[in-house]
């Protein structure tokens, strides 16, 4: 009786283990979320290293399209609608993908957002494309890294690293006349509301 009450508690720490950990991925898979004007914008992608491989041109290859990561495409979600490298695009969530050449990269935002790498891409769900240049990186970029920049509080850079290139799109509202007028509106309001509070004190 005791060896099997001792068989039931082993199997019951094992299992328990077992759900708070898990094997190491190759690829780690990282969510960036930061604010950005009157929202926020969030990145969830994987992470290939290069491991001493060739990449661009080779694992990567150019003149076809790339996940722009590893593993299950990678997503990006604004919280508003945005100007996307000069180009409108509705609040969502988006697949972003990559055709890149020796010297610039073709960025795509596709509504399938959902697909397994980009084996089932399809251009004609293609939102907007932009195109930019890309440059060259003095010290190498071991895993691949998808950051948001800001350039001032309404603005901010997508920038996309591995190995030795880096790209950059710009993001910024769409109407930033009117994100204007709402940030103006909103500070009135916290005013108010930061007077209200010392009068009652």
């Amino acid at each position: 009786m005791k060896k099997v009450l001792f068989a039931i508690c082993l199997s019951a720490s094992v299992f328990s283990f077992a759900q708070d950990y898990s094997v190491p991925a190759a690829s780690p898979r990282q969510k960036v979320e930061q604010q950005f004007s009157m929202s926020k914008i969030t990145v969830d992608y994987g992470r290939p290293g290069v491991k001493g491989r060739k990449i661009f041109g080779e694992l990567v290859p150019y003149g076809q399209v790339w996940r722009a990561g590893a593993n299950s495409s990678t997503k990006i979600t604004f919280g508003q609608s945005v100007n996307f490298g000069g180009k409108v695009v509705q609040a969502g969530t988006y697949g972003l993908f990559i055709i890149p050449t020796e010297k610039e990269w073709k960025v795509i935002l596709n509504k399938d957002f959902q697909q397994w790498g980009a084996y089932t891409y399809d251009p004609k769900q293609d939102v907007v494309d932009v195109t930019v240049p890309v440059n060259k990186l003095a010290d190498k970029q071991e895993w691949f890294e998808i950051t948001l920049n800001p350039t001032d509080e309404n603005s901010a850079n997508l920038v996309l690293k591995w190995d030795y290139a880096q790209a950059e799109v710009s993001v910024k509202p769409s109407k930033p006349d009117a994100v204007n007028k709402i940030a103006d509106k909103l500070r009135e309001i916290k005013k108010i509301e930061a007077d209200a509070a010392k009068t009652k004190s």
